[in-house]
């Protein structure tokens, strides 16, 4: 008689938490607004049985409530990289 040995394996990707932050004291490079930009960093992770277990990338995104602009990668400030880089660390 033999013996096979099953198991199955879940394994892909999944997004992680948003996080989100108001930066204040940054102005909208479009309508030059202050106060107005919100930052969100959504991190994507390789998954092992739902657990995360190695991060592949993160989308970062700044939009202006006054105007609706979304900034993104290049288009960002010196100012909204660095505000962006403090959430990605927390």
């Amino acid at each position: 008689m033999d013996l096979y040995l099953m198991f199955i394996l879940f394994f892909g990707t999944r997004p992680g938490k948003t996080k989100e932050a108001k930066l204040a004291g940054v102005p909208c490079p479009y309508c030059e607004n202050i106060g107005t930009l919100n930052a969100s960093v959504q991190a994507r992770f390789i998954h092992l049985f739902w657990i995360p277990v190695y991060r592949l990338s993160s989308n970062a995104l700044v939009r202006c409530e006054h105007c609706k602009k979304a900034y993104q990668g290049n288009e960002c400030t010196p100012g909204m990289k660095e505000a962006l880089e403090k959430l990605k660390a927390s």
